[in-house]
């Protein structure tokens, strides 16, 4: 059985130029995800620690933060956001406390020190999406004008950008 057989209606043929765009759209996410990665190694950071970092800081208003909360946002198990939680907790990133409503719940918030280092990483990353950004959306409306041409998708993205 293939995606197509499960969802009517979708494409069942690729061309040269679909191949084309959906492996420029990775390239261009991977040398994003590589520049973030030794970003976060150059603070003393593993990237999962920074995304985490990240996670518990932006998330959207009226979410609790918890470990299972952040685990679901980084797509990974529970305990390996336990294990993310303790390193960064011991190297005084983020720090633990129980709910004051329910005291079985464990709420995690950022230190001035997890706060201080997330910043100055987004701050970074933000200039290289200034850079690269352009890119990236070339790449994706390639992706989603089904292979579409290069002019036609660079005209489309530069509107945006205005």
């Amino acid at each position: 059985m293939s995606y197509s057989d499960i969802l009517p209606g979708m494409e069942s043929t690729l061309t040269p130029a679909d191949y084309e765009s959906l492996a420029e759209f990775r390239y261009q996410i991977r040398r994003f995800l590589s520049f973030s990665e030794q970003a976060a190694r150059d603070v003393g950071l593993e990237p999962r620690q920074h995304q985490l970092l990240l996670a518990l800081k932006g998330l959207p208003q009226g979410a609790r933060p918890r470990i299972g909360e952040l685990a679901e946002r980084l797509q990974i198990q529970h305990h390996s956001a336990v294990e993310l939680v303790n390193r960064l907790a011991d190297a005084g990133f983020v720090r633990r406390r129980r709910s004051g409503d329910d005291r079985r719940e464990v709420l995690l918030a950022l230190t001035p020190k997890g706060d201080k280092v997330l910043r100055d990483l987004s701050l970074h990353h933000k200039r290289e999406l200034r850079n690269a950004g352009p890119s990236l959306l070339l790449a994706l409306k390639r992706v989603i004008a089904n292979g579409g041409s290069l002019s036609r998708a660079r005209r489309s993205s530069e509107k945006l950008l205005r």
